[in-house]
């Protein structure tokens, strides 16, 4: 990638990893597989995001709908989410990222419910980046959530329900990242995208790479971002 300014880079990238299912199906896998790769391609983006100096990341990993699919690739999405969150921690501390999960994981598993919580507070302390990873995630049960503590605390605001978000005291999205060819938001992060630059691509998540994450780099500085003002 040609050298990018750093005010010209998102400060909080998020990605909707689509495409994993499908890229091991044509491959004649099953979607397991490409469940755990699509995991090695969040260690890569994760590294080169860090290199380039992108300070927060957020991946959608497990949404609200997903609990409609069968059972047994739900089980298995578990174990690869168990073993991540059990692995990745110690490399993190190293790295100095800090993992937050954003989602209810009550409805999980007790053992998988508590590996999110040591991945927390295992990395409590870091401050080089913050890693994100949606589990258990749906926009519209955040903000009904949000809504309703910070309606216990008074009138509500924009300013109050940001602060009771899952997201609360991260910035919001700069840019959104969607892989496999869809183009819509799924219920993720609706408050937060408010004013994000959108960016699709084709490549399925698993293959998603350097190349194409430039390519969503450059064209996210080649944009003009007024926030319904106006270019100055």
């Amino acid at each position: 990638m040609k050298q990018t300014a750093f005010e010209k880079l998102p400060r909080h990238l998020a990605f909707i990893m689509d495409g994993n299912g499908r890229w091991a199906q044509k491959r004649l896998l099953p979607r397991e597989a490409g469940h755990k790769k699509g995991v090695q391609t969040v260690q890569r983006v994760v590294k080169y995001c860090r290199e380039l100096g992108i300070p927060c990341l957020t991946f959608f990993a497990f949404s609200t709908e997903n609990w409609k699919r069968p059972k047994s690739e739900i089980e298995a999405l578990f174990g690869i989410f168990r073993d991540y969150l059990e692995q990745i921690p110690a490399d993190y501390v190293k790295e100095n990222i800090r993992l937050r999960v954003l989602g209810e994981i009550s409805a999980f598993p007790e053992d998988l419910a508590a590996a999110c919580q040591r991945a927390e507070a295992e990395t409590a302390g870091c401050d080089g980046m913050s890693l994100n990873i949606a589990l258990n995630y749906g926009s519209r049960a955040e903000i009904a959530r949000a809504a309703n503590l910070a309606a216990a605390e008074g009138p509500v605001t924009e300013e109050s329900l940001s602060r009771h978000l899952y997201t609360a005291g991260l910035p919001d999205p700069d840019l959104l990242i969607r892989t496999s060819g869809e183009m819509r938001l799924s219920n993720f992060l609706l408050f937060q995208l408010a004013y994000a630059e959108l960016w699709f691509t084709q490549t399925p998540w698993p293959a998603f790479g350097k190349r194409e994450l430039d390519e969503a780099l450059e064209a996210y500085a080649a944009r003009s971002r007024r926030f319904g003002g106006l270019k100055g």
